[in-house]
């Protein structure tokens, strides 16, 4: 599938099968992230793949918005290991870069046919208790499993603005 067609086919999935992902896929998945780009190549992207009982029963008393996936995966990254510009204070790299690596995720796992939500509606600080080290700080949660059947995009899903309204040639 050509990359733009996979682009328009994949969706946030909020509605998934109890099928199990096979271990071949997650790892794929992860190596997808494990590719992408970094500022400086620091690599500072802290990835927990939760799919114990334990922990997927954690995530889902913190938020609705795990959707009853089998897997979610929490991106974070080293606060102390993220790019930080000798230019300009304050500015560093951190949220990019895991940005960065759950795009390349999210789309390799659409291209394997799993199915994948962007998460930010879910109380930060209880994430970083409940998963995370005192140094890191959690950008976005990720369910991932296959689609139930009845699985549909949302109904504003292709609603989208026309490039010159967000696009300058200058």
């Amino acid at each position: 599938m050509e990359l733009l067609e996979l682009i328009r086919k994949r969706y946030s999935v909020r509605k998934y099968s109890d099928k199990v992902v096979e271990e071949e896929k997650l790892q794929k998945v992860l190596d997808a992230g494990r590719l992408a780009p970094t500022a400086k190549n620091n690599q500072p992207q802290r990835i927990y793949v939760l799919k114990s009982e334990e922990a997927v029963n954690k995530i889902r008393e913190i938020t609705r918005c795990a959707y009853n996936a089998p897997i979610v995966l929490v991106f974070a990254f080293s606060k102390d290991e993220q790019w930080h510009s000798d230019i300009e204070e304050g500015i560093t790299s951190g949220q990019q870069d895991v940005s960065i690596i759950a795009t390349h995720m999210m789309l390799e796992a659409a291209e394997l046919g799993l199915g994948t939500c962007w998460v930010n509606w879910f109380d930060h600080k209880k994430v970083k208790e409940a998963f995370l080290k005192d140094d890191e700080e959690v950008v976005l949660i990720m369910p991932l499993g296959y689609p139930s059947e009845d699985s549909i995009p949302t109904g504003n899903h292709d609603n989208k603005k026309e490039l010159q309204e967000t696009v300058q040639i200058i």
